[in-house]
């Protein structure tokens, strides 16, 4: 074999397909599967009957409002509410009656990384052992991860709610 000459570019060849193969796919487009085109929040009722509601990525020491259709739940009935409970990261603002469930809109903070669960309780007005788990599951990307698309449903709403001067990599004049 030769020696290369300093400087000279490699030769890139082509890619070649089998005969069969170009006419089997659907003139060079890539299909995908429905369920990575959706782009709302996602809501399943798991088999024990509690919701988990799955509000895709979110970015650290932001605050979003969520707003999610909740399924028509039996036990429930029409009139619903939450249940107070501390948590200070998750707060609903209302609970609207719809012709299929209930609408729900809350605030949530991104308070750190990873896979983070919150849960809510909502519960018949008349009845306290009527009641449901909500569960609002987010990924949240640290700070050093750019802004992730929001879904629909999602919206940021503040930013930077609580600033660490230890971790910032600005240190000004001394």
């Amino acid at each position: 074999m030769a020696a290369a000459k300093k400087g000279a570019k490699p030769k890139v060849a082509g890619v070649r397909f089998a005969p069969g193969l170009q006419e089997a796919g659907s003139h060079n487009h890539v299909h995908f599967d429905e369920k990575l085109h959706d782009s709302v929040v996602m809501v399943s009722q798991e088999d024990d009957g509690n919701i988990l509601v799955k509000v895709g990525f979110l970015k650290i020491l932001h605050k979003y409002e969520i707003i999610f259709a909740l399924p028509p739940v039996q036990r429930l009935g029409k009139s619903i509410c939450v249940v107070p409970l501390p948590n200070l990261h998750l707060k609903v603002i209302n609970i609207t009656p719809l012709s299929e469930g209930h609408g729900v809109k809350c605030e949530y903070i991104a308070h750190k990384e990873g896979v983070l669960k919150e849960e809510m309780i909502l519960a018949n007005e008349t009845d306290d052992k009527a009641f449901i788990k909500v569960v609002i599951q987010a990924r949240v990307l640290d700070r050093h991860h750019g802004t992730p698309m929001l879904l629909d449903g999602v919206k940021c709403v503040g930013a930077e709610l609580e600033y660490d001067s230890e971790q910032s990599d600005w240190h000004g004049f001394d």
